[in-house]
């Protein structure tokens, strides 16, 4: 249990023992040169953009998905235990089913992670920093882009994707933030940290256009798969069950080699491909 809840609360840190010196990032990945200030914390946070194969070729607006732990998505370099490979995966999708989207990784917070990444506060891991991390997003890093990049700025057109706390986060952005973005990925999500997602849930109306992806590995532990079996049926109970897909893949584990091999059918459901 004690190995577990590691995993739980650090998969996705950033380690300063990279796991591979090589880059494997693609070449339309971009790391931001200046940090973003994380205004309120006094933090700054590095911003990476992965962009369609066709943006340089084109004049066309594109949608974004923001992600978290961005060290994680792109590169083994800066990875912590091995990449999304975000880029690879959507390279791939614009060959095969013609999708064409811009993805902003926001790099965590290393030792702030779980506080930042969490709405509600613990009792054992501190008090929750979630708001002010959102708040970061919609009021400084989107703002960034939108004005930075060609992007379709409204809600309709952004997505919110995160794994493990990450996962948490992105279904609090949802309710919390309901505004800014339409369509979720929640994978493995820690949904054991608090009662405020399942209050969230029950205590707000969210539109009809909004779309859920939620993903869990059989192997994550009781803990893990008993919170999300009762969320799953907690978003039937207020409505959302055609607007949502869950899958769970009973050999899955908490890491993100898993939440790859599932982001292809996550994207394409999310993004009506």
């Amino acid at each position: 249990m004690r190995k577990f809840l590691f995993l739980v609360g650090l998969v996705a840190v950033l380690s300063v023992r990279a796991q591979d010196s090589k880059s494997t990032a693609a070449a339309n990945v971009t790391v931001i040169e200046t940090p973003l200030h994380f205004p309120r914390m006094e933090r700054e946070r590095q911003i990476r953009v992965y962009l369609p194969p066709n943006y340089s070729s084109t004049k066309k607006d594109y949608e974004v998905l923001y992600m978290h732990d961005g060290q994680n998505l792109f590169d083994n370099a800066t990875s912590f235990a091995g990449e999304w490979g975000v880029d690879e995966v959507l390279n791939d999708l614009y060959k095969s089913h013609g999708l064409e989207l811009i993805v902003v990784g926001v790099d965590n917070g290393a030792e702030h992670r779980t506080q930042e990444m969490s709405g509600w506060d613990h009792e054992k891991y501190g008090k929750a920093e979630g708001n002010e991390y959102m708040n970061f997003i919609v009021r400084v890093v989107k703002p960034y882009i939108d004005k930075k990049y060609r992007t379709l700025p409204s809600w309709e057109h952004t997505g919110i994707m995160g794994g493990s706390m990450g996962g948490l986060i992105s279904h609090y952005a949802m309710f919390q933030y309901a505004g800014y973005f339409s369509k979720a990925g929640i994978f493995s999500p820690s949904y054991w940290y608090s009662e405020g997602a399942f209050e969230q849930v029950k205590g707000f109306k969210l539109s009809s256009d909004v779309k859920f992806f939620f993903y869990m590995g059989g192997k994550e532990g009781p803990m893990m798969m008993d919170s999300y079996n009762r969320m799953l049926a907690l978003f039937k109970e207020q409505g959302y069950a055609d607007q949502m897909t869950s899958k769970i893949n009973p050999k899955g584990e908490h890491n993100e080699r898993f939440w790859r091999a599932e982001l292809k059918e996550a994207l394409l459901w999310l993004y009506d491909k």
